[in-house]
């Protein structure tokens, strides 16, 4: 979750809605989505949520959606089960980036035993594609599948870039079969600290399913050990995720999560009186009036932040 304090964050809120900010201000930035199971609610306006920090109710400084620029992530899982579905992946790169406004920047990163970058932030989405398909499709799928390494990899890559007003996403394709590898607590902070989301598409793979049934069955509890899957940390970060069926159309989906990113929502508070280095707790809610309208709408956003040590 970001932490924003310089003169330009607040020159642009400030041009955006009639509030007036100093220099010294903090602000706690939360990019979340609001589903009613089925779909994606969109149109809502910021009278319709509700926040609190630690419990305590925050006015929302500044809201939008769809409006600020999105840098996002692409990671594939390139363990040796993943190939036939990232080729379908490849095929569909072009209609998925196709979702994405022209200011948006994309990353491409791999990993199975280790990462990889591939490709650093770029805007140029014709160059994106080439790299999935020359250098993700067209390169080797071996190794292991150290899940949460990769994302906690992707999400020190964003730690590494400049924080400007853009809303990021780590977007993860993979089996969700993974090695222990990363503690899921450790994650969730990083991405916290990255002010990024993680969203997944799963894809459930014939060799996939058949390695870790084998696994469970030969040994139980070492099959259990060594299970490591990502639906835990999206959430914390208020992040989506698909689930395709053994056989189904991965690059449909694909394009389908690509669309979903660019349909959440992003709000500022004012952040509360802290000490450096606490966790504080976030919760996002629809209002009275808002569930009234979409009684079966919920948000979907990160779960909290780690304030700033200095």
């Amino acid at each position: 979750m970001r932490i924003a304090a310089s003169l330009f964050a607040m020159s642009v809120l400030a041009a955006q809605e009639p509030a007036t900010f100093h220099s010294d201000v903090a602000l706690v930035h939360a990019d979340f989505e609001v589903s009613d199971g089925t779909r994606i609610v969109t149109g809502l306006h910021k009278e319709d949520f509700s926040v609190r920090d630690n419990g305590q109710e925050q006015p929302i400084a500044h809201f939008s959606a769809d409006e600020e620029p999105l840098d996002v992530i692409l990671l594939f899982d390139i363990s040796s089960s993943m190939r036939p579905s990232i080729a379908q992946i490849g095929a569909s790169a072009r209609e998925a980036l196709a979702e994405l406004h022209a200011a948006d920047r994309v990353a491409v990163m791999t990993f199975e035993t280790r990462s990889h970058l591939i490709a650093p932030l770029s805007s140029d989405l014709a160059s994106v594609e080439r790299n999935i398909e020359e250098d993700v499709v067209g390169g080797k799928f071996h190794g292991g599948t150290r899940l949460l390494a990769g994302v906690d990899d992707a999400a020190k890559y964003f730690l590494t870039q400049p924080k400007i007003q853009r809303r990021r996403a780590v977007l993860i394709l993979t089996d969700n079969f993974g090695q222990r590898s990363r503690r899921a607590s450790t994650v969730v902070h990083h991405l916290w600290e990255a002010d990024s989301s993680l969203s997944g598409l799963i894809i459930r793979t014939a060799a996939g399913t058949a390695l870790n049934t084998a696994a469970m069955i030969s040994n139980p509890a070492v099959g259990l050990l060594l299970q490591e899957g990502m639906q835990g940390v999206a959430e914390k970060t208020g992040g989506d995720t698909i689930k395709t069926s053994s056989g189904g159309q991965p690059g449909e989906e694909f394009r389908e999560m690509m669309h979903r990113l660019r349909l959440r929502y992003s709000l500022y508070y004012v952040m509360p009186p802290v000490k450096p280095g606490e966790q504080r707790q976030v919760q996002i809610t629809l209002t009275k009036d808002a569930l009234a309208r979409f009684p079966a709408a919920r948000v979907r956003s990160r779960k909290g932040y780690t304030a700033p040590r200095t």
